[in-house]
């Protein structure tokens, strides 16, 4: 089953196969993924982050576990809370490390049928934290999750920054993040958002 899906009319195109110019790596380098045929690999350059800022948003990635290694990455919404990629096959983790949980934070509702070496999708509704006047955090950011099509988070409140962020300014916009966790083979295609 192929799940690609086509960004909506209004979307913020991150990747689309063709080039790396929505990306840099920390500092203002350029991003320095492997990009081939469409695919966009990690491969121990560190992590690539957008130049867009989001606060409220969808984002719609599709990621690729190859056949060896743990496939570890995430995908961090505002640089700052990140879902986990992770293949299936390590039973022994905590539920709070698996594939699409909030790392260290929330386990997955339900586990989610997936394969190496195949496309799955992750769709991704997040509300960022909501700061007062005097910019002081009210309200925590709260994410919807949907892996492969299956609902695995409805709503979940994130308490705050998870492990490995980009900063833990909350109430302020951020980027995606897309992780390179020590040159672990991942590859990513069709990433997208919209801001709500």
């Amino acid at each position: 089953m192929d799940i690609y899906e086509a960004p909506s009319a209004n979307a913020v195109v991150l990747f689309d196969g063709t080039d790396l110019s929505a990306w840099h790596k920390k500092g203002d380098e350029p991003a320095t993924w492997v990009m081939e045929d469409g695919i966009l690999s990690c491969n121990a350059t560190g992590n690539i982050i957008s130049n867009e800022l989001f606060e409220d948003c969808y984002v719609h990635v599709e990621f690729f576990i190859p056949s060896e290694g743990p496939g570890n990455s995430g995908v961090y919404l505002q640089g700052r809370y990140e879902i986990q990629v992770l293949s299936h096959d390590y039973p022994d983790l905590p539920d709070e490390k698996v594939c699409g949980s909030i790392y260290d934070v929330h386990a997955p509702l339900q586990p989610v049928e997936q394969a190496r070496e195949s496309w799955q999708s992750f769709d991704i509704i997040f509300r960022a934290p909501r700061t007062d006047d005097a910019g002081n955090k009210v309200e925590n950011a709260r994410v919807t999750v949907i892996h492969n099509g299956m609902i695995i988070h409805n709503n979940v409140e994130i308490p705050g920054p998870t492990g490995g962020p980009l900063d833990v300014d909350e109430g302020t916009p951020g980027s995606l993040m897309l992780q390179d966790h020590g040159g672990n083979p991942v590859s990513f295609r069709n990433v997208w958002a919209v801001h709500l």
